[in-house]
């Protein structure tokens, strides 16, 4: 393992010997463009979010990869690292272009058999070895060939990196290496490695920094971007990484970065300061992340993976005190967010740490993606073709960086999928929702940047026998194709021992954040009944209802709708309330109860004949119950008592600014917060208080025109959304009217933690020009 010395780092300038360019940042990333919208006329089934299991496939915390080493006992996760020297697979004394890769097939096929992913970098200088890889990795194909310089500090040897024969052995290597497994399903991250000590692209403290006395063994620009260009140009599909984003090339190619000193507050002097955040955020020169700010770079994860290395003095405590830090550990839940990191080599915690810890579990659950599907529409019964669609979104920091395959099934009811169907769906495209923004960006702290993703495919259900199905998703870990059975034939210069092949285990299954997902991967989306064929006998469906609202309460909407016809006669009508059937009869008329005071209902009717053919759907009914009494938890009546802005009726800090009246803030006028705006606006309220015991946010409000929910976005408890994408208990979405209604967000279905969130906030950038007034909030 790498010994680390607080000597070590220096100054990034020092170690490429120049000054980094003056570039400005890049500021924020521009949104991805709002792709389809769910189709409205199939039925929407809405799902709980829930956590997912701390293992995932390629995030998370990576320990080294011992041969025989049981990491069953290890913390969970998607990815094991691993050291190569060179020389190791570029063998042959006599050529630069044969290549043995027998050592690196082994340490592919043992992490597979733990059902994970391997990261790994190669080196030509380590100092000491790893005690399983030597530490001289120079290729025998350049003896006699390049001149080798000894790194007194260090006791390694370095060859001339700018030799055009180590240039064409690192590049034959490249190009070699990419042919063969820039697909493979075994690799999950390479980091570029190759140049300087540990593959790092450093050779403190011979570097070009001249005045400390000691030579300089570092490659030129010239040399740097040409390798970097060689790494850029070979793949295609393989998550590259690099340890500094100022490196010559790092600049324009589509490599990610790596940081071997996540998050660590060092020394200097009489200072400590960050090596992964800033200089805005107490970060030295030479931080991770403002390298990226320096070289406009600080956006390349939107396409690029990043991941990292914990430095090993905090690797034991660096979740102590999440989601600060403390001592030299730095704030962990900005370094993840303003980093992206997706994985780390983690070996003292992920033999330390327990998959129970709660702090543990959250921070690793931020890190990389974290998708969760909200929504999905089809309908109860398939005919020959059906169609599906799917939204999925992203809580976490970074996208998923690989094009996995999404596959739909059927289910039986004992259990067996009995059917599948690949999409083409591109897991890639689902970004974050929200990221947190430098402050050297001038923005509000947090930003909107992706959206939910609408996939969508029409299914033939061709040779499915009639009957009664789940529907059922899961994404496709291809790693899944590495089986005992693939394991015990390969070659037997590759094969491992029968002891390690018996200890494999399935990979881990790609989890989304939802209760409705088993241990196998498979997310239940709902129930769904084939009829076995082409249709036979009465194929003609009956004409659609025309519905209308007769009545309402605060807890009930009653309906009435002219009969349809049909060629042999309607047998019933099924009654749908924001897409999802709530009932089913044989009259013309329904009465809805049960339902919350002043909220918006959107009701369809569909007639059904006797066999089973549904009619087109309805015309749209949109009706809100009356008013009800205020109960709950308030957050604020604003009646003046306390004061707005000061003090929310929690006795918690309030108020706003960027709005057009109340000197930014808005105001205050009989007995409800008045916030006018013109694009720009920011309303915050503290919470601080446990609502486990609550289940929905209440909000009362009216707009001045009307249709205002596209126009802000609602924060709380770490999900944020425009407004108008929360989903309301029957699988509806926010309407503003011009008269006040209740409405009523069901917390946990939106991804809310009720765990004391710290805030409830909404913003006003959408481009909208009007003004909402609030009654109250409160917590039901």
């Amino acid at each position: 393992m790498k010994r680390w010395l607080a000597a070590l780092t220096a100054l990034t300038t020092l170690l490429l010997g120049q000054a980094l360019p003056a570039e400005a940042a890049a500021g924020p990333p521009p949104r991805p463009p709002a792709g389809p919208a769910p189709d409205t006329a199939l039925t929407t089934h809405t799902y709980t979010y829930a956590n997912t299991p701390v293992g995932q496939p390629l995030k998370g915390f990576a320990p080294y990869l011992f041969p025989g080493d049981d990491y069953g006992a290890k913390f969970p996760g998607g990815v094991l690292w691993s050291y190569f020297a060179l020389n190791e697979v570029m063998k042959d004394p006599s050529s630069c272009s044969v290549f043995d890769w027998t050592v690196f097939e082994k340490a592919l096929d043992e992490a597979a058999v733990w059902g994970r992913q391997l990261a790994f970098r190669f080196y030509v200088e380590y100092p000491g070895g790893t005690g399983s890889h030597p530490g001289n990795g120079i290729p025998p194909c350049l003896n006699g060939k390049t001149a080798l310089r000894a790194n007194g500090f260090w006791g390694t040897v370095s060859p001339d990196y700018d030799d055009p024969d180590v240039i064409a052995a690192f590049i034959s290597f490249i190009n070699a290496f990419a042919a063969r497994y820039d697909d493979d399903p075994r690799a999950g991250f390479m980091s570029l490695g190759l140049v300087g000590l540990w593959g790092e692209w450093h050779t403190w403290p011979y570097d070009r920094d001249a005045a400390d006395g000691y030579p300089n063994l570092m490659p030129s620009d010239t040399t740097i971007r040409t390798l970097i260009n060689a790494y850029d140009a070979a793949f295609d599909n393989l998550q590259l990484e690099v340890r500094y984003p100022g490196l010559a090339g790092a600049e324009s190619a589509d490599i990610g970065f790596h940081d071997d000193s996540w998050p660590y507050k060092e020394w200097r002097g009489n200072q400590l300061k960050s090596m992964t955040l800033p200089r805005s955020m107490n970060g030295w020169d030479d931080a991770f992340t403002q390298i990226m700010l320096d070289t406009g770079t600080e956006n390349r994860w939107t396409e690029q993976s990043i991941g990292g290395e914990a430095r090993p003095e905090i690797q034991g405590s660096l979740y102590a005190n999440y989601p600060a830090g403390g001592g030299q550990v730095d704030d962990v839940l900005a370094a993840t967010e303003l980093t992206h990191i997706s994985w780390m080599i983690n070996q003292t915690g992920a033999g330390g740490y327990s998959p129970t810890d709660p702090k543990v579990a959250a921070g690793v659950r931020k890190m990389g993606y974290n998708l969760h599907i909200p929504q999905a529409n089809f309908n109860a019964s398939a005919g020959s073709t059906f169609k599906v669609g799917v939204t999925v979104q992203n809580d976490g920091v970074a996208p998923f960086y690989y094009p996995w395959t999404f596959v739909l099934g059927l289910r039986n009811g004992a259990g067996a999928v009995v059917k599948t169907w690949d999409t083409d769906w591109d897991i890639r495209t689902v970004q974050p929702l929200r990221i947190r923004a430098f402050p050297d960006w001038n923005t509000s702290e947090y930003l909107d940047f992706g959206r939910p993703v609408n996939f969508s495919a029409n299914l033939s259900t061709a040779g499915v026998p009639a009957g009664s199905y789940s529907l059922v998703l899961r994404v496709r870990n291809p790693l899944e194709a590495v089986t005992q059975t693939v394991l015990r034939n390969r070659p037997a210069a590759t094969r491992l021992s029968d002891f390690t092949i018996d200890r494999w285990r399935p990979p881990y299954p790609l989890s989304f954040a939802n209760a409705n997902q088993g241990s196998d991967g498979w997310v239940n989306l709902g129930s769904v009944s084939t009829g076995g064929g082409p249709c036979t006998g009465d194929c003609t469906a009956p004409t659609a209802p025309t519905l209308t609202s007769t009545g309402k309460t605060s807890s009930s909407v009653s309906l009435a709708w002219s009969g349809a016809t049909d060629n042999t006669g309607v047998t019933g009508y099924q009654v749908y309330r924001g897409g999802t059937q709530v009932a089913a009869v044989t009259g013309t008329t329904y009465t809805d109860s049960g339902l919350s005071a002043s909220t918006s209902h959107a009701y369809t009717v569909r007639a059904r004949d006797a066999a089973g053919n549904l009619s087109p759907v309805s015309n749209t009914v949109t009706v809100v119950t009356d008013p009800g009494a205020s109960t709950g938890l308030v957050l604020d009546d604003f009646n003046g008592t306390p004061a707005y802005p000061s003090q929310n009726d929690l006795g918690r800090w309030t108020g706003g600014n960027c709005f057009l009246d109340g000197g930014g803030s808005g105001v205050v006028t009989g007995g409800a917060l008045s916030l006018r705006y013109n694009n720009c606006g920011w309303f915050g309220s503290d919470v601080g208080v446990d609502l486990t015991s609550k289940t929905h946010l209440v909000i009362r409000v009216k707009g001045a025109s009307g249709g205002e929910q596209t126009h802000f976005n609602l924060g709380l408890g770490g999900s944020t959304k425009v407004f108008a994408d929360y989903t309301l208990d029957g699988g509806a979405h926010p309407v503003i009217t011009t008269a006040y209604q209740d409405i009523r967000i069901p917390m946990a279905a939106n991804g809310i933690s009720r765990n004391s969130p710290s805030q409830l906030a909404m913003g006003f950038w959408y481009g909208g020009n009007s003004t909402i007034t609030i009654d109250e909030i409160r917590f039901e």
